[in-house]
């Protein structure tokens, strides 16, 4: 933070980078694009299902965690009753540090929702469990399986190396990096008041602090670079 505010106040005493032992550093993100995104979904489309179901709720998933940018664990945790199809809401029951949030979600995404949940009483009328996400065997899918699923579909289209397990690239958690990333761009680029916004990604997101979404100014590039943009003057500008 403080290297970027001395690019706007050259009085501003950066420490030296070694100050302090041992630090963490968050793993950059992976800010996916519209294709990677398009083949990753193709692909889930075309897992192979003898009841029909493992293709639907993978592809509905993932398309959910790019729509919401929620958390893995807290998708796969919903219940039906926490999807409320007609107000389009989702309830997020006391995930993450205790906190329970409303996210409300695109009718787009409200459609998705809604043909899953067709196809998926269609299959299983009598569930074994209350979970929104099953498996092919009726049975509510874990966090576990569905960032496995994801990791080998990611190799399949090119996004992570070929491995025998998860191997190395791109997270599922990315998908919520993607999400905040184009919130932020978006509004700066609509020439809204950031600061002023920043509270109300992270209380979409459920962070705790929104110190963890200015974060995000810092790890991608692009919004350092319009953040920077907003504080220093062009040019010529008055």
């Amino acid at each position: 933070m403080a290297l970027w505010h001395s690019s706007s106040e050259p009085r501003t005493e950066i420490p030296p980078a070694a100050l302090l032992p041992h630090r963490y550093r968050r793993k950059p993100p992976h800010i996916y694009s519209d294709e990677e995104i398009k083949k990753l979904l193709c692909r889930a489309q075309q897992l192979p299902s003898a009841k029909g179901l493992r293709a639907r709720t993978y592809t509905t998933l993932f398309g959910l965690l790019v729509a919401t940018g929620m958390r893995v664990n807290e998708a796969v945790s919903l219940q039906r009753p926490d999807v409320n199809l007609d107000l389009g809401i989702l309830y997020i029951r006391r995930t993450k540090f205790g906190k329970s949030r409303s996210v409300p979600v695109h009718p787009s995404t409200v459609s998705a929702l809604k043909k899953y949940a067709e196809a998926r009483d269609r299959i299983f009328p009598a569930p074994l469990t209350p979970g929104f996400f099953l498996s092919e065997r009726g049975r509510r899918i874990t966090d576990c399986m569905a960032r496995y699923t994801f990791a080998k579909l990611s190799q399949q289209v090119g996004l992570r190396v070929p491995a025998k397990g998860h191997g190395r690239g791109p997270r599922l958690h990315d998908m919520r990096h993607r999400f905040a990333a184009r919130t932020l761009i978006h509004w700066y680029r609509a020439g809204c008041d950031v600061e002023r916004e920043l509270p109300k990604l992270a209380t979409y997101l459920g962070h705790v602090h929104v110190n963890d979404t200015y974060w995000y100014l810092e790890a991608v590039p692009e919004l350092l670079q319009l953040a920077t943009d907003r504080l220093i003057p062009r040019e010529g500008r008055p």
